[in-house]
């Protein structure tokens, strides 16, 4: 009786670890699940952005969520026949919650980079941007990208822009969100910043007296993409979201975005 208890338990304990082997951590799908299916089957598209950083993503004057990327998550959830959820998240946190699945999407003006190809998959490109450098003006000590060694920027940590500094042998100072970076900049906190060249003319749309000047810039634009969990589970849901997309670039629903929330088209190259 022992002995075939003891081998009930063993089936049982097997059984277990074979399934624990399927799910994993709880990140990955199984077979059949993949993440489009599951999104429908909860009616909802879970969508992650620091909402800080406008025009992308920032709080109107009545605390409102809003954005260019906001839209565009919003426009998504609705070509999918779900409902958009935002979560906010500080920018080093957005990726690691993407890939612990606590989020579908992750929208929040990412650059495509090599070193994020490497671990995510990208949606099409859904913007253009170049990488600007901005100081105080009345600061004569920095012309261009390369005079920032030895001196301070200002960028949310984590992102491409804090990477940029560090290359060119800056050290960066965290900051939350745009305004606090160009607060930084005025203040002398921070020799300087480099940020979205977008990102960076919005703001000195709505800040003329700003004593901030636009130093640089990278001769190429950036593409700016959706990134997924890597792996076949994504991928209907990245097929969905390409064909969302492709749906606002013909309608032109994309380019009025663009034009609202920056003043200008972003969405070619």
């Amino acid at each position: 009786m022992k002995r075939k208890l003891a081998a009930v338990l063993l089936a049982a304990l097997l059984a277990a670890a074979a399934l624990a082997g399927c799910g994993g951590n709880g990140n990955t799908s199984a077979p059949g699940e993949e993440l489009l299916e599951k999104v429908r089957e909860k009616g909802k598209l879970t969508i992650a952005m620091e909402g800080t950083w406008a025009p992308w993503t920032y709080h109107d004057e009545n605390d409102v969520l809003t954005g260019y990327d906001v839209e565009i998550g919003k426009s998504i959830a609705r070509e999918l026949g779900v409902r958009a959820e935002f979560v906010e998240d500080a920018w080093d946190g957005l990726l690691k919650g993407l890939d612990d699945g606590r989020y579908d999407l992750l929208i929040n003006g990412v650059d495509a980079t090599p070193e994020r190809n490497e671990k995510y998959d990208f949606s099409s490109p859904y913007a253009y941007i170049h990488t600007v450098l901005v100081i105080r003006d009345d600061n004569e000590e920095i012309n261009k990208f390369g005079d920032l060694k030895g001196k301070i920027t200002a960028n949310s940590p984590g992102s491409t822009y804090m990477e940029m500094g560090v290359k060119y042998g800056a050290k960066v100072e965290s900051a939350d969100s745009i305004d606090e970076t160009m607060r930084m900049v005025i203040s002398g906190r921070a020799d300087a910043t480099l940020n979205a060249e977008a990102s960076v003319l919005n703001y000195l749309r709505e800040h003329p007296d700003a004593p901030l000047e636009v130093i640089d810039a990278t001769p190429d634009a950036g593409e700016v993409v959706i990134p997924f969990r890597k792996g076949d589970a994504t991928l209907t849901l990245r097929e969905a979201v390409n064909a969302a997309l492709d749906k606002m670039r013909a309608d032109g629903s994309l380019r009025e975005l663009s034009i609202a929330y920056f003043g200008s088209d972003i969405t070619n190259p």
